[in-house]
């Protein structure tokens, strides 16, 4: 399972103190504002940095990090991605499960047949979409919804679909 998410995109400055708009991947911002670091990686690299101040603003979080004191400097983390642990993202509640532990998971048939695996969840218009990779390598997407996948266990590495001819 995947140790690190992640659990929010840094956004354009705000103010005039160096705060960053965060907007959290999961809708939620409680967990941003508890967060006393973060690793921020921008450009394939990665930094921890300590977090002097957040504050909610309606959908996102607003985040201020040490040694980012102007809007000059807080530009500079624009498009950054916020990671966390396991333990500092949000948490889940009955049915739910992070994304990131479902990518790679095979794709069975109700037979029991695998037929491909998961390569991303992807947001669309009308709802996720989940993107199968089929065995013979070909790119299937079929909508993420319980009419679909009569099971989604990523602790028992078992997703289900019981429509293929969503994949036609």
């Amino acid at each position: 399972m995947t140790e690190k998410f992640v659990i929010g995109l840094v956004g354009s400055p705000f103010g005039l103190k160096g705060f960053v708009k965060v907007h959290p991947c999961s809708g939620e911002i409680a967990h941003l504002l508890e967060l006393e670091t973060a690793t921020v990686k921008k450009d394939g690299k990665e930094r921890i940095l300590k977090i002097e101040e957040s504050a909610p603003s309606p959908q996102i979080a607003l985040i201020r990090f040490e040694g980012i004191d102007s809007p000059e400097k807080a530009k500079t983390l624009n498009g950054a991605q916020l990671l966390a642990g396991r333990d500092q993202a949000a948490p889940l509640g009955e049915g739910e499960f992070y994304i990131e532990d479902l990518k790679g998971l095979p794709v069975s048939a109700e037979n029991g047949e695998v037929i491909g695996h998961i390569t991303d969840i992807i947001e669309g218009g009308g709802g996720d979409l989940v993107e199968i990779k089929l065995l013979s390598g070909e790119l299937k997407l079929a909508p993420f919804r319980k009419e679909f996948f009569s099971i989604i266990n990523p602790d028992n590495k078992k997703i289900v679909l019981q429509n293929l001819w969503i994949l036609e």
